[in-house]
């Protein structure tokens, strides 16, 4: 298996897609707490468009909720760029108070064994790892992939 990690701000519809073809992803992991976003310009992937199109180009869809950052994790790193006055859709990396908080509340506590179980019964050999941000490294998709990296040995790109 090979992961990938995609997000969604600074890309259009026609890109967004054309990334996951030229990829030749077969399974997309969608790791959001809430799985829509606001505003028109990216309401291809709230969570019933996203699946019709994934659908259509042959991609499995599997919600992994229990990778979300939870609310109080995602304030936290809102009180951070508040106090830089850095937007989330400008951040470049998340702070490494986040990334303690979720590799102890979300990460620590996964069965990556059973994620793993499933992509491997879904035939699943090239995964995207999807969340909003446009930097990998603003994300905490990017965590996860690390972690896939450095427990499993599974290469990762980020798209």
């Amino acid at each position: 298996m090979k992961f990938y990690t995609l997000g969604v701000y600074g890309t259009a519809e026609a890109e967004f897609f054309q990334k996951l073809r030229d990829s030749k992803i077969d399974t997309f992991c969608d790791i959001r707490q809430h799985r829509a976003v606001r505003g028109s310009i990216y309401a291809f992937v709230n969570a019933v468009k996203l699946q019709t199109e994934l659908a259509k180009l042959g991609i499995n869809y599997e919600y992994v909720k229990a990778l979300a950052a939870p609310a109080e994790i995602r304030n936290l790193q809102k009180r951070i760029d508040d106090k830089t006055g850095t937007g989330q859709r400008q951040r470049e990396r998340v702070s490494p108070e986040f990334i303690a908080a979720y590799n102890k509340t979300v990460l620590e506590p996964f069965d990556f064994n059973q994620l793993l179980s499933r992509l491997k019964t879904l035939k699943a050999q090239r995964i995207a790892i999807f969340c909003v941000e446009k930097s990998h490294a603003a994300c905490h998709r990017s965590l996860v992939a690390e972690q896939l990296h450095a427990r499993y040995g599974y290469p990762v790109v980020h798209l």
